[in-house]
């Protein structure tokens, strides 16, 4: 992996924990020069991850649409900026550019991210990691719910083993770095759709 993208929240969230996290976190990306992608941002938890990033002197890239641009605040000191036309065109830049991806605390945003993201991995149409920085119990309840989508059959075991899951930045990065995708058929190539 060179650069990890982080799905994450444009509100810093009630708790000090989840800019506490993002912090702890980019000090890990830093330490083994694993650059950020993110959502372009300079307020929330994402400005906390860009800011810590780049005070330790790391590699940032922000991906934001030109309507969020003024919104959202888009951090002035990032290394590269892409300014797109669209969600879509942003969630399709920060793929490319990311050979991993994390969520961190956030809402409906970084959860459809997330599973956005998941999904092509289901499909096969890439064979990066997916993860969830379990801050503070944040993403308690939605391993629940998985785990029960498993057992009620709507998720395949090896689909939900796909989603690694740590509360520590450290050992997350390091199942990251380590992760093999599971061997099962692609059901659909994305040229078919």
């Amino acid at each position: 992996m060179r650069n990890v993208c982080v799905y994450c929240g444009s509100s810093p969230g009630r708790r000090e924990d989840y800019v506490a996290a993002a912090r702890a976190f980019a000090r890990e990306l830093v330490a083994r020069d694993l650059g950020l992608v993110y959502g372009g941002a300079s307020v929330g938890v994402m400005g906390a991850v860009a800011d810590a990033v780049l005070a330790e002197g790391g590699r940032v890239t922000g991906v934001i649409p030109q309507a969020l641009q003024e919104k959202e605040l888009a951090h002035p000191d990032l290394t590269e900026l892409h300014v797109t036309g669209s969600m879509h065109e942003r969630k399709t830049r920060m793929a490319e550019l990311a050979d991993g991806f994390v969520a961190m605390p956030g809402g409906v945003g970084t959860l459809e991210e997330l599973f956005e993201i998941w999904t092509w991995a289901q499909l096969g149409w890439h064979h990066k990691p997916c993860a969830l920085l379990n801050v503070a119990g944040y993403y308690d309840g939605l391993g629940t719910f998985l785990d029960h989508a498993t057992e009620e059959q709507f998720l395949r075991p090896h689909h939900r083993g796909m989603l690694i899951v740590e509360s520590q930045p450290a050992a997350l990065l390091e199942r990251m770095a380590d992760y093999q995708p599971p061997q099962a058929k692609q059901w659909v190539k994305k040229d078919e759709l």
